[in-house]
């Protein structure tokens, strides 16, 4: 494990902090999905950038999870991935 993963271990078990990073996950599955899609493409993010008109910067961003994506900017980056976006509502 990394040291960073031995940080995380240790600051999950105070379950205020889990609480906060469960929150997260929906933002870290989109951030994962999104990587994963475009390595699995074999694509930079300014090869992205290039297919889907959305700045290499502001790929970047997303990737880092410090910008939030639109609906309308999902679907272009699923486009250029030749994906499609499946949003759902689950119990």
């Amino acid at each position: 494990m990394t040291r960073f993963d031995d940080f995380l271990s240790e600051e999950l078990k105070d379950p205020e902090f889990k609480a906060e990073y469960d929150a997260l996950e929906p933002e870290f599955a989109i951030v994962r999905a999104m990587i994963d899609a475009r390595k699995e493409n074999g694509m930079t993010q300014q090869e992205l950038s290039e297919k889907t008109g959305i700045a290499q910067a502001d790929i970047s961003k997303l990737e880092h999870g410090i910008a939030n994506p639109s609906l309308k900017t999902l679907k272009r980056l699923a486009a250029g991935l030749g994906r499609t976006l499946k949003v759902e509502f689950a119990r």
